[in-house]
């Protein structure tokens, strides 16, 4: 499982780089081009960091549920940080959530709480899959079955 996961983690990290390339051409069009320039960079780190995690995930100490928690709390963490973004360069939006990449750009009361509620909802799962891949990076004892 830990190398299909891998492979999985291989795969997002090229998908985001081929997104971030095309994202590139509509920057200049978005209706926050700041925003979608941040938007830009943070796929492209996203796609390394996730490429790293792919090479890195099969050396991992994890069971079978807590590889699946890890693996879906990452990918979640890191595609719902990037769809906050996104969310805010296309509506012109995120100045109360991402005020350092959104500069002025702040949209309605309902646009601004989606895009902090997708925002923030990417911090704890992060958390909770770097904390169970640092986890799974510890050294000797046997590998269980369900931990």
């Amino acid at each position: 499982m830990l190398l299909r996961q891998g492979h999985r983690l291989l795969q997002i990290g090229v998908a985001l780089f081929l997104l971030t390339s095309f994202e590139g051409f509509v920057i200049p069009s978005l209706a926050a081009p700041r925003l979608g320039l941040s938007a830009h960079s943070l796929m492209a780190l996203l796609g390394v960091l996730l490429i790293a995690m792919g090479l890195l995930w099969p050396k991992l100490r994890l069971g079978v549920a807590t590889s699946r928690l890890a693996f879906w709390t990452l990918v979640y963490s890191s595609l719902a940080i990037v769809a906050a973004y996104m969310l805010g360069a296309i509506w012109g939006a995120g100045n109360s959530t991402m005020p350092l990449a959104a500069g002025t750009a702040h949209g309605s009361a309902s646009k601004e709480t989606i895009i902090k509620i997708v925002a923030y909802s990417s911090a704890p799962t992060g958390i909770v899959s770097f904390a169970l891949i640092l986890w799974g990076l510890r050294i000797g004892g046997a590998r269980s079955r369900d931990s």
